[in-house]
């Protein structure tokens, strides 16, 4: 990221071959504004550290409002990490972030068990009510 020419040219060259990018960890590291400005990137992934605790501490939870409305501004879709509860779905759907992952969806799984987490998913009485 040094060299953000070399990198815009780079990305476009993968998305002409159908790569996506995501800016993850949002808003921590090498996550600035400026690459959120600059980068042609296809999702924002908010990072799990301000989605873990935005629910008890009112400054993750404006981290989380902010990312939120600069990704909707830029029209990124958003995706949160460390979405651990059912509270912390509702909060975010709430929010208008539609998109997350986090072990209160599923642990890592083996490929072989995707197939039956899938057909039990929708049955889940306590998420499967977030999108209906």
């Amino acid at each position: 990221m040094h060299d953000i020419q070399a990198a815009l040219e780079t990305m476009a060259e993968c998305q002409r071959l159908g790569v996506n990018f995501a800016i993850d960890d949002f808003g921590t590291g090498f996550s600035s504004l400026t690459h959120l400005r600059q980068l042609p990137v296809n999702l924002i992934k908010i990072d799990k550290s301000f989605v873990r605790d935005m629910l008890s501490d009112q400054d993750d939870m404006a981290i989380v409002e902010s990312v939120i409305y600069m990704a909707n501004r830029f029209r990124h879709p958003m995706l949160a990490e460390g979405v651990e509860t059912l509270a912390h779905a509702k909060a975010l759907l709430a929010l208008g972030c539609e998109l997350a992952q986090g072990y209160g969806i599923a642990k890592p799984m083996p490929a072989e068990a995707l197939p039956k987490w899938l057909s039990h998913w929708p049955t889940r009485e306590d998420w499967s009510a977030l999108t209906h």
